[in-house]
């Protein structure tokens, strides 16, 4: 069986406030920015998840919103998962591997460096890093996501704001 699952960073996010804790930083004005027009360019390329997931960070959750958005993906249905924050390769292959068996389409909006893990461990290719609002589609041929381990994902694109937008 065939499962599909995008791993997408969140988009660039400000830094301008002394002192924030990390966790609460929100989108830049770029990142404002690149995350429609991204969600635009997923559209185009027929990305339709049955299922998001997103960290808890305010900017994944603004990142996962204008994604949505974009793909026709109600976003109230987008589920904020608090262990994709700071996530670890193992965490983040647990939340894959404990995914609900009846979506076959998912994408997880998260951080790095646990999504650049992830990808690199998935697909045994040197991915180097996943720019913010960075992109890399997986496919797995596996009977459920319980079975997705390292070297079993087939990546078909990875693409990213300035290699697309400009």
């Amino acid at each position: 069986m065939q499962y599909q699952l995008f791993l997408l960073r969140h988009a660039k996010s400000d830094w301008s406030t002394q002192g924030q804790k990390d966790f609460d930083r929100e989108l830049a004005p770029r990142g404002n920015l690149d995350a429609p027009r991204m969600g635009r360019k997923l559209y185009e390329l027929g990305v339709s998840p049955d299922l998001i997931i997103a960290s808890t960070a305010i900017r994944a959750k603004y990142t996962a919103q204008y994604i949505a958005e974009q793909l026709k993906f109600d976003t109230e249905k987008i589920e904020f998962n608090e262990e994709i924050y700071e996530a670890s390769l193992r965490t983040l292959l647990h939340v894959i591997n404990n995914l609900p068996e009846e979506t076959k389409k998912v994408m997880l909006v998260g951080h790095n460096p646990g999504l650049t893990y992830l990808a690199e461990f998935l697909t045994k290719k040197e991915i180097g890093t996943i720019p913010t609002c960075g992109v890399v589609s997986l496919e797995f041929n596996v009977d459920s996501w319980a079975e997705i381990s390292g070297g079993l994902a087939d990546m078909k694109w990875f693409i990213f704001p300035k290699q697309v937008l400009e």
